[in-house]
């Protein structure tokens, strides 16, 4: 009866982390070619101007293509409980802020920056809570709470500089690829954490 359970328990911990490893490198392949995009299609632009439709296009599809993933994430993982009601909020606020972003994009750069900031604080700060708990049952989690951290940290610097005449949507591909290096962290962490649980 116990070995059961302890080789249950063992199974379901590995197919975690292999479906959050294969989700995290989606997430960096994503994150790098939206940094690729907008950083050529957004860096000249200041907070005086509207986003042009491809910039416009980006910045919607973000936080929309968070919704998607935390949800894939959510069935990857089997989260319950706490844990899958912190995951329903965050695909509330991705929707919520998808809806602020299309009409965030119809005005000043500015707005749409302050628009992202807001969101990038809150999710980081959903983030951190999910890899707190998640350290419990899944472990290697810290790239996902320094990641988490730093994410409020840039919302927080985004919604302060959405009032400078120089604002630019070219700072947030900044983030996005720090975003990705840190997931990219986090798959090397959960395969040296797969290694241990197979021995």
């Amino acid at each position: 009866m116990t070995q059961t359970t302890l080789t249950s328990s063992t199974t379901t911990t590995s197919t975690t982390l292999s479906g959050l490893r294969s989700l995290y490198l989606i997430r960096v392949a994503f994150s790098l070619v939206w940094v690729a995009l907008v950083a050529t299609t957004s860096a000249s632009l200041v907070s005086t101007d509207k986003p042009t439709l491809i910039a416009a296009v980006l910045l919607v599809v973000y936080p929309l293509w968070d919704v998607i993933v935390t949800l894939l994430e959510r069935r990857m993982s089997g989260t319950t409980g706490s844990t899958d009601r912190v995951g329903t909020i965050n695909m509330a606020l991705g929707l919520a802020t998808t809806a602020g972003m299309i009409i965030a994009v119809f005005s000043t750069i500015g707005t749409t920056l302050l628009a992202f900031g807001i969101w990038a604080l809150l999710s980081g700060a959903i983030q951190l809570v999910v890899a707190i708990r998640r350290r419990r049952t899944v472990g290697a989690q810290w790239p996902m709470v320094i990641s988490g951290g730093l994410s409020v940290l840039a919302g927080a610097s985004f919604a302060a500089m959405s009032a400078s005449a120089t604002s630019s949507l070219s700072t947030l591909a900044g983030y996005s690829a720090f975003g990705a290096f840190w997931f990219l962290v986090s798959v090397i962490a959960l395969s040296i954490r797969s290694r241990r649980e197979k021995r």
